[in-house]
């Protein structure tokens, strides 16, 4: 079964403090996006990559190309108003059958092990989407006061959120819905029950100025995965 990789990379850069949208951004002299594609080339250099980008970001990302002579092959297509409108521009490049990894442009650090475990049980399952454990305790707002959860009930996202394509596909179809805060969300929707699969720390969204001082740090010391479970959370 092909393996796609969709690498959605529609930030602006305005939390990250800079005029450059942050998956230009260069970490240790290449740029973000690059870094994300690399990753996924490394895990299955088979596996067909997707990148969905602003209309206006894409002669940007051309000449970025031809600058640092990244020459690993990906297709492009432009990006919609909303992130599920997107991922369904570039679903629109899938053949099926196919299992769809729906990945952010931003998250250059998802492990080897990661990939393995989302993919492997996406084949089994229909579905797979990695997830942390909530490590610090948690409250929630209620009205003038706060309310401690139980963390031990809360998972932290990630992606990539794999899937099989004749679940995906139809199950962005559907009307937009502005619930709809990721591709598991569009899928249980669908009618679809989600699988969990453990993730990886270091698979953090760069977001902010702080994030880019972890993902050098990452770089520079090798960036080894912490050892996790190979099994389903």
């Amino acid at each position: 079964m092909i393996r796609y990789a969709v690498i959605v990379a529609g930030g602006s850069g305005t939390r990250m403090g800079s005029e450059i949208p942050k998956q230009f951004i260069e970490v240790n002299g290449l740029p973000v996006l690059m870094h994300t594609l690399n990753t996924f080339h490394q895990f299955d250099a088979a596996m067909q990559l997707i990148v969905v980008l602003p209309a206006s970001q894409r002669k940007y990302w051309e000449d970025l190309c031809e600058q640092h002579e990244f020459t690993l092959a990906h297709k492009i297509t432009n990006g919609g108003t909303t992130r599920f409108e997107s991922v369904k521009n570039g679903l629109s490049l899938v053949s099926s059958p196919a299992l769809i990894g729906i990945h952010d442009g931003v998250r250059p650090f998802v492990s080897p092990n990661t990939l393995e475990r989302c993919y492997h049980h996406a084949k089994a399952l229909g579905n797979a989407i990695p997830v942390l454990d909530a490590y610090e305790s948690i409250r929630q707002l209620k009205n003038e006061s706060s309310q401690a959860l139980d963390r031990m009930a809360i998972k932290l996202v990630q992606t990539p959120q794999v899937f099989h394509s004749d679940i995906l596909l139809p199950a962005y179809e559907q009307h937009y819905n502005p619930l709809f805060t990721d591709d598991a969300s569009v899928v249980e929707a669908y009618g679809k029950t989600i699988h969990l699969v453990a993730g990886n720390r270091e698979n953090i969204k760069l977001t902010t100025p702080f994030d880019l001082v972890l993902a050098e740090a990452f770089i520079k010391a090798g960036f080894e995965e912490n050892k996790e479970e190979d099994a389903l959370v």
